[in-house]
């Protein structure tokens, strides 16, 4: 990654970290309705009311944000991606009964529960988004460790979702997010997405997306158009997530992308502050401490 100053890129890991979260929270609202659905309900959503088919609260989270964080804690507590480690702090957090676990997620932790394995068999049913949605963490682990990136990678993809598209597509996001971090910035952005879908076509996301599903391919197509469609944190959050389908998974992902790109600072305050106060100053402690551990294995 180029260089670029410590503040700048504190900026803009915190923006991705907390642009996650903001944009799960946003999605979650309108979760599985249709674009159609969305307009006839709220016009254009674009207000963090919560509700949804959770109920939730305006700001709260779903276990996107949630298992995110677990396997940052992970990460923390041992300087390094351990995945028995990883898997116990996912245990801790399906114990703690949250509003919604994914049904390839939870069958990865029910079976480590059951005879202690670490990785799934691979599975055509396995193609869904959340690995994806996990892997903030290993990302801004390891900066400039390309050789750790993808180990650590792999490696947490796998406990649930053992699947090339899904393998690819967390790749793929990584160097995305990678570059909005340095120097390279959109462009080496948008450049990430172009290898993507010269190695896996399926991916290619113009005209746009027929479907936002929480298929990993579906997920990522809709992103990636959202994302480079738009030029601001807000113009492209509320693209995304009034697309409707898995509308808190989308939201998040191109939250992370926008919030890279536009810092912090651009992330609109109202939404900001809706999100609880527990979960932001957690983001901003696994973000100091994340950004620390790479900079560590760089010396």
């Amino acid at each position: 990654m180029t260089a670029v100053s410590r503040e700048e890129r504190r900026a803009r890991a915190l923006g991705a970290y907390l642009g996650f979260a903001v944009g799960d929270a946003l999605g979650a609202t309108v979760e599985f309705l249709s674009a159609e659905e969305i307009a006839e309900r709220y016009g254009v959503h674009r207000r963090m009311i919560g509700g949804g088919w959770l109920g939730l609260k305006p700001g709260q989270v779903t276990d996107d944000t949630e298992m995110c964080l677990a396997v940052g804690r992970a990460i923390l507590a041992l300087g390094r991606f351990d995945p028995c480690a990883m898997a116990e702090e996912l245990v801790r957090w399906y114990r703690s009964r949250p509003v919604d676990v994914g049904a390839t997620c939870l069958q990865g932790i029910r079976r480590y529960l059951t005879d202690g394995s670490l990785e799934a068999l691979p599975s055509r049913w396995h193609g869904g988004n959340g690995a994806c949605l996990r892997n903030l963490p290993v990302i801004l682990a390891t900066l400039g460790d390309e050789e750790a990136f993808g180990r650590w990678t792999i490696g947490q993809c796998h406990f649930t979702h053992n699947h090339r598209f899904s393998d690819a597509g967390t790749l793929a996001l990584r160097e995305m997010v990678r570059s909005l971090l340095g120097d390279e910035g959109i462009s080496g952005a948008r450049a990430a997405a172009d290898r993507l879908i010269a190695r896996h076509p399926v991916f290619a996301f113009d005209p746009h997306p027929a479907s936002s599903s929480g298929y990993v391919v579906d997920t990522i197509q809709t992103v990636f158009f959202t994302f480079f469609g738009n030029d601001s944190f807000a113009s492209c959050l509320i693209a995304t997530v009034n697309r409707g389908g898995d509308a808190d998974s989308t939201g998040a992902l191109a939250g992370m992308l926008a919030g890279a790109r536009y810092t912090a600072e651009k992330i609109p305050q109202g939404w900001l502050r809706k999100l609880p106060t527990k979960v932001v100053k957690e983001i901003e402690i696994q973000v100091d401490g994340l950004l620390a551990l790479a900079d560590a294995r760089r010396r």
